[in-house]
């Protein structure tokens, strides 16, 4: 078992939830800039491709295990977009923060003529042990929900505001992180993880 990993994202909100689900293991997660490591390309058309591209970089350039996630918000009503192009549905341009409100105000227009607001988050995690791990771990999670016609809520990050939890009535954004790194799709895929963690990987 290793103490360490780097995890292959410059996302803060990712980089906390991961933090605290790998704390109870005493693994501490380093974020891929405390190497000065650029975003790995995601050319590919999966989850699971763009995972392992993220992790296999990240660990080449650390030298260490490392953990990538590619996760994204997939509805029915819009033939399972915006899917692996989440992140940038809207576009490239700006900070996190511009590019998640432009992201949200997109989603709404293009589900504004379609009843079904049906959506669900994917997250699959590949955890490498060394750049050129044959084997990678490799989990999925699914966090199902709907799409609201208005943002609620100030916590979360991405589309959360907008994604309804159909079993709680809150948004995403409007959990806490406790209640958020139990019920979503990250914590689902980190759950399947964790089983493989105690087994020592």
């Amino acid at each position: 078992m290793f103490d360490k990993l780097v995890l292959a994202s410059n996302n803060p909100g990712k980089l906390r939830e991961f933090a605290a689900l790998f704390a109870p293991f005493h693994i501490e997660v380093l974020p891929q800039s405390a190497f000065a490591i650029a975003e790995a390309e995601e050319p590919h058309g999966t989850f699971i491709e763009n995972a392992l591209a993220k992790a296999r970089h990240a660990a080449r350039h650390a030298g260490l295990p490392a953990l990538a996630d590619d996760s994204g918000l997939c509805v029915p009503a819009l033939d399972g977009a915006p899917g692996v192009h989440s992140a940038y549905y809207a576009g490239k341009d700006g900070d996190r923060d511009t590019r998640d409100a432009r992201n949200n105000a997109r989603l709404l227009a293009e589900l504004a003529r379609h009843a079904d607001r049906r959506a669900h988050y994917v997250c699959v995690l590949a955890l490498l042990r060394h750049a050129e791990d044959p084997q990678p771990v490799i989990t999925e999670g699914e966090w199902h929900g709907e799409i609201l016609t208005a943002p609620r809520g100030g916590g979360g990050f991405g589309y959360d505001p907008l994604f309804l939890v159909t079993t709680s009535g809150c948004s995403s954004a409007e959990l806490t992180a406790e209640q958020k790194n139990t019920l979503s799709h990250r914590a689902q895929a980190f759950a399947r993880l964790a089983e493989r963690l105690r087994a020592g990987v």
